[in-house]
């Protein structure tokens, strides 16, 4: 199965949640997991490295990739038997490499943010999206909500992207956040994200693993 965590603003948290999600499913799912990093700043595969100097146990594979690299690449996963692969996309549009990304996904999750930017850049990736991979699942998850803020456009948002997928509830923007890396999420911040993953995990992954 190809997850894809992606959104054409940066700054919505996209590294760090694929990274939560893969500690999650590896560690409280058992799944095999692989984690391509298309990033630019490539925050992941430095992680995963640091890890492995640290001789930390890798419950997961990182592979540092580029768009160009994914066709050949998908090819060789998906005959290395049934996991996840969580794809880590870089935070651009303009790119005909991504075509193939996105063609081959069977879930997207898209991390937002209830400002009026990011709303922007979600509706235009979701759009692109759509019309590459028509009947792709999207899942948006709205992420770094700060708990004392009042968002005047989060009806409006969440009734536009109602319209192409649905929406988790929200993870708070938490500083615990910065400390996930490719071995363990805080114990922290798991409140908060475990019932975002379950669903997501009930409802797209469970009958396809």
């Amino acid at each position: 199965m190809v997850i894809i965590i992606g959104n054409q603003k940066g700054g919505a948290g996209k590294s760090t949640l694929t990274l939560m999600l893969a500690n999650y499913l590896t560690q409280a799912k058992k799944c095999a997991v692989t984690v391509i990093d298309m990033d630019y700043q490539q925050s992941i595969a430095q992680k995963f490295e640091k890890a492995k100097l640290l001789e930390n146990a890798e419950p997961y594979e990182v592979i540092a990739a580029n768009l160009e690299n994914y066709p050949d690449m998908l090819e060789i996963l998906k005959a290395s038997g049934d996991q996840v692969v969580l794809i880590d996309l870089p935070g651009k549009l303009d790119d005909d490499g991504l075509i193939p990304v996105f063609k081959s996904a069977d879930l997207v999750i898209c991390p937002f943010a209830y400002d009026e930017f990011s709303f922007d850049s979600t509706i235009l990736f979701s759009v692109v999206l759509r019309k590459i991979n028509p009947d792709v699942t999207i899942s948006y998850i709205p992420n770094r909500i700060k708990a004392n803020v009042k968002y005047d456009t989060q009806v409006e948002v969440d009734e536009q992207l109602s319209k192409f997928g649905n929406i988790s509830s929200a993870i708070p923007d938490r500083i615990d956040f910065q400390r996930t890396n490719t071995v363990q999420t805080p114990l922290s911040v798991l409140p908060v994200i475990i019932r975002v993953f379950d669903k997501i995990y009930k409802d797209h992954l469970i009958n396809n693993l």
